[in-house]
């Protein structure tokens, strides 16, 4: 432990004396990120300003501890005042608050069972046919360096005094003296204590690290489908198993499809010609482009399908791909163009335009 005079925490994290309780957390998250031993291997002094910033942090995101500081200085800060912490350059540290920071700065949730969420994003292609997603995520993890056990390398965890090494402390309450338990505020519920923190994680047995993830992802899957992998989630304290891991799953929006079922769903627009006469067009397919034959006499609106082009299903078939027409209609007509149609209209009549009769029958229905 060096013997140099604390620097002051806000010059620390690089904050204003009126920052805002956010504005210090991010500025915490992004210097324990950059300072963190585990990032830079083969840095000696990465150990120390990692205790400083994680001292600083205490101080600053307590809201007494802030103003106390901002009254008194360093001198509110001296050994004395918290039990179960430990000390670093002058300040004192209790285990739950250092323990509350480090979940708390890298998005975890402290208590509980360590469990963790994170979203893996599938394109639309992806979702249907199924791959392999390589994910990345911060965790909390025994600490290498102590073994989870907070001592410094050489030395060794001691029992702790105030619980005989329980964890616990069971005391009286009520009128007709039960007996009940609490965790042990001295050593924090652990049962033991640590004279000389480990440099890494600080005496807490606990560090964050990044972890990695091959996913498989099975075909057909659905936007909001969730899956648990075990063990994958947070060590929420040295001698514990890790909490799980949920992933949930969220399909990106695709530019032509969209799904109904194990259904494909796109919109196609044709030319009044091909809707009149019939013909092909071409298509877009989840498996690449296609041609599909549009009747003569399709309306707007009409549904076209392509069999087996659809969502793949677990038993080896797909479903189906729906394609709803609708009528281009032209723009910009020459004057050629304009008399072409207008003959064309007055040729039609009302006879052979079934939708437009049964509008017009409907109408008079209406009013009379």
């Amino acid at each position: 432990m060096s013997d140099a005079a604390p620097r002051d925490p806000y010059e620390l994290l690089g904050v204003a004396r009126d920052a805002s309780p956010d504005d210090i957390k991010a500025a915490f998250r992004k210097a324990a990120q950059k300072h963190h031993p585990d990032r830079n291997p083969g840095d000696e002094g990465a150990h120390e300003r990692f205790k400083e910033i994680n001292a600083a942090y205490q101080i600053l995101s307590d809201p007494q501890k802030r103003a106390a500081f901002d009254r008194f200085g360093h001198a509110a800060t001296q050994p004395g005042g918290f039990a179960g912490g430990v000390g670093f350059n002058g300040v004192d540290v209790n285990l739950e608050d250092l323990l509350g920071s480090l979940f708390g700065a890298f998005g975890f949730p402290k208590g509980g069972r360590g469990d963790l969420r994170k979203e893996v994003v599938l394109t639309f292609h992806e979702a249907a046919f199924g791959t392999t997603k390589k994910i990345s995520y911060d965790r909390a993890v025994s600490c290498s360096d102590c073994h989870g056990s907070g001592a410094a390398p050489g030395t060794r965890p001691e029992q702790c005094d105030a619980c005989g090494g329980r964890g616990k402390i069971r005391f009286t309450q009520g009128l007709l003296g039960f007996v009940a338990e609490r965790p042990c505020a001295h050593c924090s519920g652990r049962g033991f204590t640590v004279s000389k923190p480990c440099g890494s994680c600080r005496g807490v047995g606990i560090v964050a690290a990044e972890n990695t993830l091959d996913v498989q992802v099975p075909p057909g899957i659905e936007d909001g489908a969730t899956t648990m992998v075990n063990g994958a989630g947070n060590v929420t304290r040295a001698g514990r198993a890790a909490g799980d891991l949920e992933l949930l799953f969220r399909v990106e929006e695709h530019p032509f499809f969209k799904r109904q079922k194990d259904d494909v769903f796109c919109s196609v627009p044709i030319t009044f010609t091909v809707a009149a006469l019939g013909g092909e067009v071409e298509v877009p397919t989840l498996d690449g482009k296609a041609k599909v034959r549009v009747p003569a006499g399709t309306q707007p609106g009409a549904q076209l399908r392509l069999k087996g082009k659809g969502i793949p299903r677990r038993n080896g078939s797909r479903g189906d791909q729906k394609i709803e027409v609708t009528l281009e209609v032209p723009t910009d007509l020459t004057a050629r163009q304009r008399e072409l149609l207008e003959q064309l209209a007055k040729e039609l009549g009302e006879e052979v335009l079934p939708q437009r009769r049964t509008f017009v029958e409907k109408l008079k229905d209406l009013f009379g």
